[in-house]
């Protein structure tokens, strides 16, 4: 899993990655919640609980490559049949395909996961 990563940015870059992780989660979260109390037919269904799953695994920074990139496909395919709504939907593209790319940053469970591990060794003379 680590060679989806190039790094856990930590710092100012980390901040950022983390403010557009929270950002993009929480309206992927509220557009998924919006539409699934609107009752929609089963295959909108299916599509508006994926779109509430990968916002809350942005949110945490799970598996965010990935998650990134099946966000970017989803925007895809609804910017392609939901024509009133072009502009969210290729905003909501660009924002997970550069999630996907950048990574999660170092305050996500990816980081925690996945990142670089600290191994003391204890002294020999001891």
């Amino acid at each position: 899993m680590r060679r989806l990563f190039s790094t856990f940015a930590h710092g100012a870059p980390g901040v950022g990655l983390l403010l557009l992780r929270v950002v993009v989660g929480i309206a992927l979260v509220s557009q998924a919640v919006m539409a699934l109390r609107a009752d929609p037919p089963m295959g909108p269904t299916l599509l508006d609980a994926l779109t509430g799953v990968i916002g809350i695994l942005l949110l945490v920074g799970l598996w965010t490559p990935i998650t990134g990139t099946l966000l970017a496909i989803l925007a895809l395919w609804n910017a392609f049949f939901h024509l009133p709504d072009l502009l969210r939907w290729i905003l909501f593209g660009t924002l997970g395909a550069a999630l996907a790319l950048l990574g999660p940053g170092g305050w996500s469970v990816d980081a925690r996961l996945f990142g670089w591990k600290r191994v003391e060794l204890p002294d020999r003379k001891s």
